[in-house]
């Protein structure tokens, strides 16, 4: 059986702590890996190695660090099926999705290209008698990002794009569920010319979390996963002197205005709540149709689409969605649905049944529909992670305002309404960190940036775009005097200012 060990300083080595984690076929059912869980030794080996990697990286200048961000992205648009087929069959998602995971995450490669200007200081002529002051964003060091299972290709670029464009060196510890794209992505960082030990791939458990949250070498931590994880990792990682950024979970809502076109509506919340089987940070798990007429119609529409998705096996070209990723997560989602009736709401459709014929060891489940769903349900407060859409009817716009306004996550949430100061007033009150307006995943292009509020998201800083310059660098500003001539004499016991 193939067994995943690491990447440190530019080659695949073994692991050596004896510890693996199995790595299944969501399609099937079946275990296809092994991979190695890394010792504290072992990351602490890899942090060496970066370390001494940053030496020579941070010396590169912007525009070289930018070639080998274009080579990069070149090299994975060369190998983009090879990765799609990789993700899907760690993952389960089917395989356009995982091409579009892949594509999400170059668009980031693309915008770190750009690091020559992205980098840039200010600088002031003349900001006092012969003084000048200028600015400069210097590279952190080592640093590093802890990923999730559900994009294995995008959030890892997401991360390193950006970190090792600025002059750091990476360390990657995935998830321990998916790990093969990461180590085919740093391979291909090898080969697009960047140095042994710029980015490196650790798996791991929390062992190997823990190693990275106290090592004292990591400058930076930037996390994405569950809030409770994203807050222990904030809490660990600062309280050890570290810049950390921890995305968290979500519960996005999609508010639904009675002039609203109902069949756009549909095949919105169809594609953003059921795609890659709910298992997106960003999917639509909450819709809000404002007024009875407005809900009845929108459930008369979405009952059978939700009963007619197609569910296949990740290579499937005509699946809507595939397995979600391990049998015990699946389990999980079905008893949230359980959950769901005894709370009292109504199950309008139930996708707890569902088998695949000839697949029946697959990690499958069907679409579920929940109706009249109130903010007090345990369903409705917590994150379910699944193909599970639920309908909380609103009676007015303020009411409807006040369920993501007042849920403990602020990641996404969107308006589907053809009235601009409906939709203005909406993203002005809404308290979430990313609002969309007719578009039912809000997730900012890569010159933009990536951030949820409240529980959604731990740390100030935001991921890719300006704010993940921000993130992995620090300014140092410089204040200069050249003299004409002479030695100045008498001492100065004032603080310097510029009158």
């Amino acid at each position: 059986m193939r067994t995943i060990g690491h990447f440190i300083n530019g080659k695949a080595v073994e692991g050596t702590s004896g510890r693996f984690g199995d790595i299944y076929n969501p399609s099937t059912g079946e275990v296809q890996a092994k991979v190695a869980f890394a010792t504290k030794a072992e990351m602490r080996h890899a942090v060496e190695v970066a370390k001494k990697a940053f030496v020579e990286w941070r010396a590169v200048n912007p525009q070289r660090r930018a070639r080998v961000m274009f080579a990069f992205k070149a090299l994975v648009e060369k190998h983009m099926d090879e990765l799609a087929h990789m993700l899907s069959s760690e993952h389960g998602k089917v395989l356009a999705d995982s091409r579009g995971d892949v594509q999400r995450g170059l668009e980031v490669i693309e915008f770190a290209c750009g690091i020559p200007h992205l980098q840039k200081g200010e600088y002031t002529e003349g900001a006092g008698p012969s003084i000048d002051i200028y600015s400069m964003r210097q590279p952190l060091g080592v640093v590093a990002g802890i990923t999730p299972f559900n994009f294995p290709a995008m959030i890892p670029m997401w991360m390193f794009g950006v970190a090792i464009a600025c002059g750091n060196t990476f360390i990657c510890k995935p998830s321990e569920k998916d790990p093969s794209v990461p180590m085919r992505l740093a391979e291909l960082m090898m080969e697009a010319g960047a140095p042994a030990g710029v980015l490196q791939v650790v798996n791991g458990d929390k062992e190997a979390v823990d190693a990275i949250l106290d090592d004292h070498d990591i400058q930076a931590v930037s996390f994405v996963g569950s809030s409770a994880i994203a807050q222990y990792v904030y809490a660990r990682g600062t309280a050890n002197g570290k810049r950390v950024q921890a995305m968290g979970g979500a519960k996005n809502h999609a508010i639904i205005m009675p002039d609203a076109d109902l069949d756009q509506v549909t095949n919105e919340l169809i594609g953003a709540g059921y795609g890659s089987a709910g298992e997106r940070c960003m999917a639509i798990s909450v819709a809000v149709p404002v007024g009875k007429k407005t809900a009845d119609a929108l459930v008369a529409r979405l009952k059978p689409r939700v009963e007619s998705l197609k569910v296949g096996v990740a290579t499937d070209p005509d699946a809507d969605y595939g397995p979600m990723v391990t049998a015990q997560h699946r389990d999980k989602v079905k008893a949230y649905i359980d959950q769901g009736v005894k709370e009292g709401a109504r199950l309008v459709v139930d996708g707890r049944g569902f088998k695949l014929q000839g697949y029946e060891n697959g990690y499958y489940l069907g679409g579920s529909l929940f109706d009249h769903v109130t903010p007090e349900m345990g369903t409705y407060q917590d994150e379910i992670f699944g193909p599970v859409l639920q309908i909380a009817r609103a009676e007015d716009f303020d009411s409807a305002l006040a369920l993501p306004t007042n849920h403990q996550y602020g990641n996404g949430v969107a308006i589907f309404t053809r009235d601009g100061d409906a939709a203005r007033e909406f993203a002005s009150r809404v308290q979430v960190g990313m609002v969309g307006i007719n578009v039912p995943i809000p997730v900012p292009l890569a010159y933009h940036t990536f951030g949820g509020w409240k529980r959604s998201a731990f740390g100030d800083v935001n991921q890719h775009g300006p704010e993940g310059v921000r993130f992995w660098t620090r300014v140092k500003t410089v204040t200069a005097r050249w003299p004409k001539g002479g030695v100045r004499e008498n001492a100065s016991f004032v603080i310097p200012t510029m009158k």
